[in-house]
């Protein structure tokens, strides 16, 4: 039996251990258990999520945070962009989320957190940062309740260093009610090659 196919057995058996599901079907759970803060009923698409990172400035990010990495559909991309001595901290208010990822990622620059985005600037400083270079978030804006939108849109304004950036794929155009608050340079395109295609933003902090 080949040595991938023993190992791909090896983690199906470790996950059914641990209680883990599988990545579709962890993502059907999350949706139907809080469909307010799950963005969509399907993972976005990898054209969408080099799309969405292309702009990020790699060689100067040292923190880059995401808001719902779900089952880790942009958080292993990000890894394989991230430089070795930086971090990555994803956060969720969906612990099954967080519980997935730790088991499926083994990466010592992840840093998983089960809290929610609005309080995004104290677990910065919790894990000895002053600012964040890159966020992205595919947190369904328009859905979440009232003022908890507008509470991470600052919060992640305030939190930015200069000359980072908001990422924020949506399938919702109002989710520029919540950055032009906050944010002048914002830019947004169209990502076509996704089901259903997709609103991208990128607020930029001048």
């Amino acid at each position: 039996m080949p040595a991938s196919t023993v190992s791909a057995k090896r983690r199906r058996a470790s996950m059914r251990a641990a209680g883990v599901s599988s990545p579709w079907v962890m993502f059907l759970k999350g949706f139907f258990k809080h469909p307010v803060m799950v963005g969509a009923i399907a993972s976005s698409s990898q054209r969408l999520v080099r799309h969405m990172l292309a702009p990020v400035d790699w060689e100067n990010c040292k923190l880059f945070v995401e808001y719902g990495p779900g089952v880790g559909t942009f958080t292993r991309p990000i890894l394989e962009r991230l430089a070795p001595d930086a971090k990555l901290i994803v956060i969720d208010t969906n612990p099954d989320f967080i519980r997935y990822l730790k088991h499926v990622i083994d990466d010592p620059r992840l840093i998983a957190v089960n809290d929610s985005a609005a309080d995004i600037k104290r677990i910065v400083a919790d894990h000895g940062f002053e600012h964040a270079d890159f966020i992205a978030s595919g947190l369904p804006f328009s859905t979440l309740p009232a003022g908890v939108g507008d509470a991470i849109a600052q919060a992640t304004h305030d939190v930015l260093r200069k000359d980072g950036a908001f990422l924020v794929y949506q399938y919702n155009p109002k989710v520029r009610n919540f950055l032009t608050p906050y944010w002048e340079h914002i830019d947004h395109e169209v990502e076509w090659w996704n089901i259903p295609p997709a609103q991208l933003w990128w607020a930029w902090k001048k």
